[in-house]
């Protein structure tokens, strides 16, 4: 972990060493710099990164389909739930009714309503959309192949001029943020995280509580640019003054610094977890290529695991999805009056969809009898955005009931690759797994309809 962390008045040259240092081995983020540089002398496949980059907003749990972006008014009672569809500004094109915001932009996002799997548990729906295969490590509690985020890493390096080129935040699965996992890799390909608790064997971790205290944070960081000043920095190599450079430098300081926004954004993004997605977009303005923000649920459910035993799923809709909705809207809005929207690339989307028929149980908290889902993998919608793509289109459908593709059915391969196609990674090249074979990046085709 990070001594940026610490709340000590005084940061000595030993302790600028030592930033980044991992609890395995005494590992600096410098060290990860120099091992890093040693693997780009190989063979292997090695890029700079592009301007392009994404952020993912990952619903962490499964949300519905039928309560979100695929809704069947027409189908029985228990299958259609307790929420009606509304238009949107593209004909056709039909919402629920809790995302109003949405429906005014959605020519400015595309959805994608045939994504489908066979993995019904978190612990294989998680890793076959991450990292394309469904196995997981039950010791380190992460996926065994590497992440989406650890592909950018080794693909680009994992630092770019300043600033990591991948990074995760907000909420985790059990202790580790989605997309960060370095499976059968080195974990100097872990993207540095934010996260309110810290994360075991992260590259780089700051404290998601700093965010809230970004005067104490950038404070440090002052500290330790004057203690290097002082100092002089004959005594570092390269590495370490690119390790200082993405701690200390005025890029990631910039980035990082929400203070410097106008107050109406902030406001117009929202409160929680909508703040994350406004420093996305910063981070992504500064050159990270790719970030995972973790959407939330709320108090009903904590996140998006919307079974009746763990809570009321119409109560739940109606306390996240004003949220998500005003977050995800000005997200879009942003970036699209900015100019980023060539470049940056909105995904909105979990591990799978819900069961079209719904069911009664009696809550694990206050034995009150609750409507819920359960898990189904077989049916599921990730919303699009920006990228330079084609806007305003619906991708593939479902059947009457929502229980699977009709239409256009793709794979969590086919969104991995569309990861990579957008960011200038050819997902077609190999990397080597653990018994040394060649594993493919990605070995579905990305999805030529948003190209």
């Amino acid at each position: 972990m990070l001594d940026l962390l610490t709340n000590s008045t005084s940061v000595t040259r030993r302790d600028l060493l030592r930033i980044g240092t991992l609890g395995l081995g005494g590992i600096t983020l410098a060290d990860l710099l120099r091992m890093q540089s040693l693997a780009a002398e190989t063979q292997e496949y090695r890029i700079r990164p592009t301007k392009k980059s994404v952020i993912l907003l990952w619903q962490n749990g499964g949300p519905s389909h039928l309560e979100t972006y695929d809704l069947k008014p027409d189908a029985p009672r228990e299958v259609r739930g307790p929420f009606s569809p509304i238009a949107t500004n593209v004909p056709g094109m039909e919402i629920c009714e809790l995302l109003p915001m949405h429906a005014r932009i959605a020519d400015k996002f595309s959805l994608i309503r045939s994504c489908t799997h066979t993995y019904a548990g978190h612990n294989d729906g998680i890793p076959v959309m991450m990292s394309g295969y469904p196995d997981w490590d039950e010791g380190k509690h992460e996926s065994v192949h590497p992440e989406i985020g650890a592909v950018v890493s080794r693909v680009f390096g994992q630092c770019e001029s300043g600033m990591p080129v991948a990074c995760g935040m907000g909420a985790t699965h059990y202790s580790y943020v989605p997309t960060t996992a370095t499976g059968y890799w080195s974990n100097m390909y872990r993207p540095p995280t934010v996260s309110e608790q810290g994360l075991k064997n992260a590259t780089a971790v700051v404290d998601g509580h700093r965010l809230d205290n970004r005067k104490i944070l950038l404070g440090q960081i002052d500290r330790l640019r004057g203690d290097l000043d002082r100092g002089g920095m004959n005594s570092l190599d390269e590495f370490n003054r690119q390790a200082f450079e993405i701690i200390g430098g005025d890029r990631a300081r910039q980035a990082f610094d929400l203070s410097q926004e106008d107050p109406q954004t902030r406001a117009r993004y929202g409160e929680g977890w909508a703040q994350q997605a406004l420093l996305a977009r910063r981070l992504v303005e500064a050159g990270v290529n790719f970030v995972t923000v973790g959407v939330p649920g709320g108090k009903e459910i904590y996140n998006w695991d919307d079974h009746a035993v763990n809570g009321d799923l119409p109560t739940a809709m109606r306390e996240r999805l004003p949220g998500l909705d005003q977050a995800v809207t000005a997200l879009i809005e942003d970036v699209y009056q900015r100019g980023l929207d060539q470049d940056v690339l909105i995904i909105v989307s979990g591990e799978f969809g819900r069961t079209p028929r719904g069911n009664e149980q009696k809550g694990s908290r206050d034995g009150r009898i609750n409507w819920g889902r359960d898990h189904w993998p077989h049916a599921m919608s990730i919303l699009v955005s920006g990228g330079g793509q084609r806007m305003g289109q619906i991708i593939g459908a479902t059947n009457s009931n929502g229980e699977h593709p009709i239409q256009r059915e793709l794979s969590p391969q086919n969104f991995r690759s569309m990861i990579f196609h957008h960011l200038g990674i050819d997902y077609r090249q190999t990397f080597l797994d653990a018994a040394g074979r060649p594993i493919y990046i990605s070995t579905g085709e990305h999805i030529p309809e948003l190209a």
